[in-house]
C-alpha cells in the first residue's frame, strides 16, 4: 500500500492516486486498486485500440484479466469516445464496456462516427 500522491508507471500505463494498492502473485502484478479524489488511468494500448484514458473515485487494474473497474464518478475516453456513469467496467480484449448509474444521474455517452472506407 502506498499513500500520498503516488504515481505508478509501467510501460504505456500510468496510474495516479492518493493511494493505490499493488498485489503481486508469483513476482506479477495482478491488481492494482487506485483510490483518490479522483485517481486516475492512463494506458496506450496496442493499435487499432489507441490510448484509454479513466478517472474514478476507486479503479481497480485486473492484469491477468485485462479488465478496468471504475466506481465513484466513472469517466472513461478512447480514440474520441467517451463514457461517464456512477461505475463503468471496461474488459479490455473483448472491446466492451459495461456502464451503470444511479437513479437521477444518467450514463452519458459521445461516441464518434465510424471512419468512412474510401
Amino acid at each position: 500500500v502506498y499513500r500520498g500522491a503516488v504515481r505508478v508507471d509501467q510501460g504505456s500505463l500510468r496510474v495516479d492516486a492518493e493511494q493505490i494498492t499493488v498485489e503481486y502473485e508469483d513476482q506479477k502484478v495482478v491488481r492494482i486498486v487506485a483510490q483518490g479524489g479522483p485517481a486516475t488511468y492512463r494506458q496506450e494500448l496496442e493499435n487499432p485500440s489507441g490510448e484509454v484514458v479513466a478517472q474514478a473515485t476507486n479503479i481497480t487494474y485486473l492484469t491477468r484479466d485485462e479488465r478496468l473497474e471504475l466506481h465513484g464518478g466513472a469517466f472513461l475516453s478512447q480514440q474520441g469516445n467517451e463514457i461517464s456513469g456512477d461505475t463503468i467496467v471496461y474488459d479490455m480484449v473483448a472491446g466492451r464496456v459495461e456502464a451503470v448509474s444511479g437513479e437521477g444521474s444518467p450514463v452519458r455517452m459521445v461516441l464518434q462516427p465510424a471512419a468512412r472506407q474510401r
